[in-house]
Parts: structure tokens; sequence; C-alpha cells
């Protein structure tokens, strides 16, 4: 199931199927990935509830969700936090979250391109040394010395590293929601196929 969170003005709020408006409009910067999100909040929760079984109820439960779409392609939204009585929930959430990220961050590692080829090397931050190394596709050395590295990135696989960015995106965003006194709603996207739940 993929998610989108967004907030509006209260005032501003429509019933399905209008569209909700976009000129006025806050939604967190989310990675394309559609499992990240759910996956982002496993392990979290929002007023003594795990946060995805939250989404799940306000989406698909016996009530169904009425105020307008985020866009064509999704359902209809519902509130998931609605300030003020939400407002330390849903702060609690994102401390909870970025908690999360940082806790799953993994080992940070510097990273080298070979200038031929482009193929990429990374070490673990400690246990870079000034060393020169042949690259494996293309044999050129490749200077893998501190000040000539690339930068900086997590040893962790790209889907937990998307997960760990919506966890941090996700903090901000409801963070910024209640600082500006909007309800955070949810909808669901219904161009993404709907997946089983493995036993």
């Amino acid at each position: 199931m993929a998610f989108r969170f967004l907030a509006v003005p209260g005032h501003r709020l429509v019933n399905f199927p209008q569209a909700l408006p976009d000129d006025e409009r806050l939604e967190p910067e989310l990675p394309p990935v559609h499992e990240a999100v759910e996956r982002a909040l496993t392990g979290a929760e929002f007023r003594d509830m795990r946060a995805r079984d939250r989404l799940r109820t306000l989406l698909q439960g016996d009530r169904p969700p009425l105020l307008g779409a985020p866009e064509t392609g999704f359902g209809p939204s519902a509130v998931f936090a609605q300030p003020p009585q939400d407002l330390p929930a849903l702060l609690r959430l994102a401390d909870e979250l970025e908690n999360l990220a940082r806790r799953e961050a993994g080992e940070r590692a510097l990273v080298w391109k070979c200038g031929d080829c482009g193929a990429r090397y990374a070490v673990p931050v400690a246990l870079v040394r000034q060393v020169s190394i042949r690259c494996e596709r293309c044999g050129t050395p490749v200077e893998l010395s501190a000040t000539r590295s690339l930068g900086e990135e997590s040893l962790i696989d790209p889907f937990l590293g998307a997960v760990n960015h919506s966890r941090r995106e996700l903090a901000a965003f409801f963070r910024e929601a209640m600082a500006r006194g909007w309800p955070v709603l949810v909808a669901e996207d219904k161009r993404v196929p709907r997946t089983q739940p493995s036993a």
C-alpha cells in the first residue's frame, strides 16, 4: 500500500471527489520508492497504536475517508492528525522517526570513483589510509586519499537509505504542519497495485 502525506489549511479542506488545493499545500519530499514510507513507519507509534495500523484503519477501515484527493489517481484523504489535540502525539512520532533513522544509519564510508571507467569504491571511514589501487575494471590507478574522495556515504543498502530519508522527511513535515496549525492528511495511491501480505 502506498501512502501520500500532505497538509493544507483547515479552511481549504474539500470533500471527495473534489481535489485538495495545490496552491497552499505542504508535503514531505519522499523518495519514489513506494514501500519506503510504510517501512519508515515500522516500529513507530501514534497515540498508543502502531502508525502503520492507524494508516490502514483510516484508509481501509469501516468508515471510508471523505476528504478530497491530493490529485488524480489517489483515493480520498483522511485526517491523520489534527492540531491542537494531536500536537503532542505527532511531535513524539517525529522524535521517534528521527531516533529510528539515527539508530539504523549504519557505518559511514568515504567514496571514490575511477577517473576512466567510473567504477565506485567505498572504504569505511575508520579504515581509510592513503593508498593507490588498480581499478578492478580497467586497471587505472585510483588514489584512495581522503582529500580526493567524492564525499561520505552510508554503508547500508539503498532501500534502507530511502527508508531513513523518509523518516527524516516525515519528521520535519509533521513538525512544520503542526507549527502552521494545519491538519495532516493521508491518501492511498490507487495507481500502485496492492501487494498481498506475505505469510
